[in-house]
């Protein structure tokens, strides 16, 4: 059974910097999807980033507004992603949640929620002016 759990969120200045964790576990990196998607209050899901994996090389990805200022990575050995956020602006505020799929999703499919099998609870990030 895959559980994420994610970790790191807090309140932060703008400009600021965090670093969410997502620590996966009843699964393995080697040919895998994870990605990080955000929900502000009365707005829907959308995606931040995400990581593919196929014979533990992985290939990052980033909506247009993270690019620059966010950083995905993983660690297989502690079957947990990261995201580093950096200058972080107040519209950033939202629960992050990271997910899973157990397939190396074809790209057009990593911005869409609902091509990934597993969420985990989320995390609020707050970035106060």
């Amino acid at each position: 059974q895959v559980q994420l759990v994610e970790s790191g969120g807090g309140l932060v200045q703008a400009g600021g910097s965090l670093t969410l964790s997502c620590a996966a576990s009843g699964l393995t990196f080697n040919t895998a999807t994870m990605g990080w998607f955000r929900r502000a209050p009365g707005k829907v899901r959308e995606f931040v980033a995400a990581i593919r994996w196929s014979g533990g090389d992985g290939n990052t990805h980033y909506q247009e507004s993270a690019k620059g200022r966010f950083t995905i990575w993983g660690d297989s050995a502690k079957t947990t992603v990261y995201l580093q956020m950096n200058n972080l602006k107040p519209e950033d505020t939202s629960v992050y949640y990271c997910a899973y799929d157990d397939s190396r999703l074809i790209l057009s499919r990593i911005w869409d929620g609902e091509n990934y099998d597993s969420w985990g609870q989320g995390t609020q990030v707050t970035v106060s002016t």
